[in-house]
Order: structure tokens, then C-alpha cells, then sequence
């Protein structure tokens, strides 16, 4: 009898998966720890911001792009009007992306999400009103990015259905073509 275990899959890129957590848990540590260490609003708005802008950046441009093969960005066109965009990795490249670096990256952007929304609720509770803003300054860039890769995904799914659905309808026609070419 074989008693051993199949592989572990490990991370392809611990590096970004080191990085793409690490300003959500600074940000997140530093609004919770602060508290203890400083009693300037000012510091720890702008520290707990310039964390949470850090992590977006790296999500948005980096991360998202090694662990997921996903990039997203918004522009506004001529006409004034917000234009989405979005890149991804081909069919055969997103296959075989780590499952372990997709799971970090998805699970941990909305966890943090989600820890935001927790503050945000003891700040009500509490009654501070400033902390509010600190909190609501770091969601919004954390909901940017869900809402970004989020479309960015169901936008890929589409293209790979698309992508599929075009090389059977060509295979068929010209399986039928040569079919009806040789009669």
C-alpha cells in the first residue's frame, strides 16, 4: 500500500503573494494599532491612507496581474463618459495560473472587504464620525479593485466562451464545406 500524499501545490510567486498581503495587513494593523500610539487623527489618517492607496496600486497593477492574469483600468473617452478596459492573460496561460497564488488573491481582497466594513460599523457604534472617513477612504479603494477584477474575470469568461463558441462554428462550417466538396 502507497500511504504517500499527492504534492502540495505551493505558490508560484510567493514574492507578490508576500506583497499583495502585506499592505492590506499594514493598513488594516495600523488603523487598529494606532490607537495605542498615537493620538493624532492627522497620522493616522494619512499613514492608514497612503497604506491602503499602496495596496491598491499593487493590486491593481501588480498582483492582479501575476496571481490572476487580470489588469483593469478606467479612462474617460472623448464624450466625457467612464470607459472600463480590461486585459487578460489568453486561454492556455489562465489554465494553467497557480490555484493556490488565484485563491490568496481573491479570498484576501475580499477578507479585507470585509475587515473594513467591521471598523466601519465600531466607528457607528462608537460614534466617531472622523474614523469614518478614514474607513471610508480605505473601502473605496478596496471595492475599486473588487469591482475592477471582478468585471475584469466575468469579462474573460466571456471572451474565452466567445473565443469558443467562434472555433467550433468554424470548425463545423468547414468540416461542412469539405464535406460538401468532395460530393
Amino acid at each position: 500500500m502507497d500511504f504517500t500524499q499527492p504534492p502540495v501545490e505551493n505558490y508560484a510567486n510567493p514574492k507578490t503573494c508576500f506583497f499583495h498581503v502585506l499592505f492590506k495587513a499594514a493598513a488594516l494593523a495600523f488603523y487598529i494599532l494606532s490607537a495605542l500610539f498615537f493620538n493624532s487623527f492627522v497620522i493616522i489618517f494619512v499613514v492608514t491612507v497612503l497604506l491602503s492607496a499602496l495596496d491598491f496600486w499593487v493590486v491593481k497593477n501588480v498582483s492582479g496581474r501575476i496571481l490572476v492574469g487580470l489588469r483593469w483600468w478606467n479612462e474617460i473617452n472623448d464624450l466625457g463618459e467612464s470607459v472600463w478596459r480590461f486585459e487578460c492573460l489568453d486561454q492556455e496561460s489562465l489554465a494553467r495560473m497557480n490555484k493556490k497564488d488565484s485563491w490568496l488573491f481573491w479570498w484576501t481582497l475580499y477578507l479585507s472587504a470585509v475587515a473594513w466594513i467591521v471598523l466601519g460599523i465600531f466607528s457607528l457604534i462608537r460614534f466617531q464620525a472622523d474614523y469614518l472617513l478614514v474607513i471610508g477612504v480605505c473601502l473605496t479603494l478596496n471595492i475599486a479593485n473588487i469591482v475592477g477584477f471582478t468585471k475584469c474575470r466575468k469579462d474573460a469568461k466571456k471572451q474565452i466562451q466567445q473565443f469558443a463558441s467562434q472555433t467550433i462554428a468554424s470548425r463545423f462550417s468547414s468540416t461542412l464545406q469539405s464535406a460538401f466538396s468532395v460530393v
